[in-house]
């Protein structure tokens, strides 16, 4: 087999708060790096303290890209993530850089990386009349319609899980044919970089759980609920019938906000709630992340000099390259 001669690129994934943001930065600043973000947060704008996205002085000397793209009310695939993260690669790499990809969510790592099989686009007209038909029947009507159409879906997908529920019905309904058959069809060629992936995650959980009940209580006292009443008072989240169905509003942290700001809880609930369902979700991304069986774990407090040899050697191979006279 021939060496393989395509450029590089580094995946810095993780948990949520696992350090995968201030490593991103760091990696890039001392290999003349520039950042994709791989957060299916950060690129909505508006979603900054609650989302823990990168500030301008985080930002300062290497350039970010795939933040801030929509507006918290307008959708955003995970299709569309891929060609917009392809296309600054391309950039990246015209440029001499390295690309470091960095964050946590799977479904958006998993376009990218390896593709998703080609199914109608989002349709604006067809979504608004699910969500509609949700206000009056309920996502767990719609699960049960979803059932009806496509079980193998319905299967995979959770009653309450609006956005994949109206993803495979708005699917369905365009095509005639289920979400299932199209994600089996063969999906499109591979990203053509040579990926290191590097998995930061504390080697305990109680340490993870602790490092995330300290960033929300650091989001709350840098000011996340006047964050969130920002976003409440936007007309077209004002004039939305059911905002908390939006995949923005469904980030961590946003929906638990948004329903104490409506007075359903008190704020030390809120605040239990919150880190709650962000300890949730770092059990989620480690689920998935256990399955990409080609990444390297870290801890990203111990292993620090483990990890820099590991990018220094990876990013030594083009120069072992050069010297046989192969690229």
């Amino acid at each position: 087999m021939g060496e393989d001669t395509r450029p590089l690129a580094i995946a810095v994934m993780g948990p949520t708060a696992s350090g995968k943001t201030a490593f991103a930065i760091e990696l890039a600043r001392r290999h003349g790096g520039e950042i994709v973000s791989v957060d299916s947060a950060l690129v909505y704008r508006g979603l900054d303290i609650g989302a823990a996205k990168p500030d301008l002085a985080e930002r300062a000397g290497v350039p970010h890209h795939l933040l801030d793209l929509r507006e918290p009310w307008q959708p955003y695939s995970a299709a569309e993530f891929a060609a917009d993260a392809r296309a600054a690669i391309d950039g990246i790499l015209a440029r001499g850089c390295l690309p470091v990809l960095a964050g946590g969510t799977g479904l958006y790592f998993r376009a990218l990386l390896h593709g998703l099989a080609p199914m109608p686009e989002a349709d604006e007209a067809m979504r608004t009349q699910l969500a509609a038909e949700a206000g009056e029947r309920g996502w767990a009507a719609l699960h049960a319609e979803l059932a009806r159409v496509d079980p193998e879906a319905a299967a995979r997908i959770r009653p309450g899980d609006a956005q994949r529920i109206q993803r495979a019905l708005e699917v369905y309904r365009l095509s005639g044919r289920p979400i299932s058959a199209w994600q089996r069809d063969p999906p499109p060629p591979r990203l053509p970089v040579r990926v290191l992936k590097l998995v930061l995650a504390p080697d305990g959980r109680a340490v993870l759980h602790e490092r995330i009940a300290r960033r929300f209580d650091a989001m709350l006292a840098a000011g996340f609920l006047d964050e969130v009443r920002r976003l409440r008072a936007l007309p077209p989240l004002r004039a939305h019938p059911a905002p908390l169905d939006l995949p923005a509003l469904r980030a961590v942290g946003y929906r638990q906000a948004w329903e104490h700001l409506d007075g359903a809880t008190p704020a030390a609930e809120f605040r239990d709630r919150g880190v709650f369902a962000t300890r949730q979700l770092a059990k989620r991304q480690l689920t998935w992340l256990r399955g990409e069986l080609d990444a390297r774990w870290f801890d990203p407090e111990r292993d620090r000099d483990q990890l820099r040899q590991a990018v220094s050697a990876f990013l030594a191979v083009p120069r072992r390259l050069q010297g046989r006279g192969l690229v």
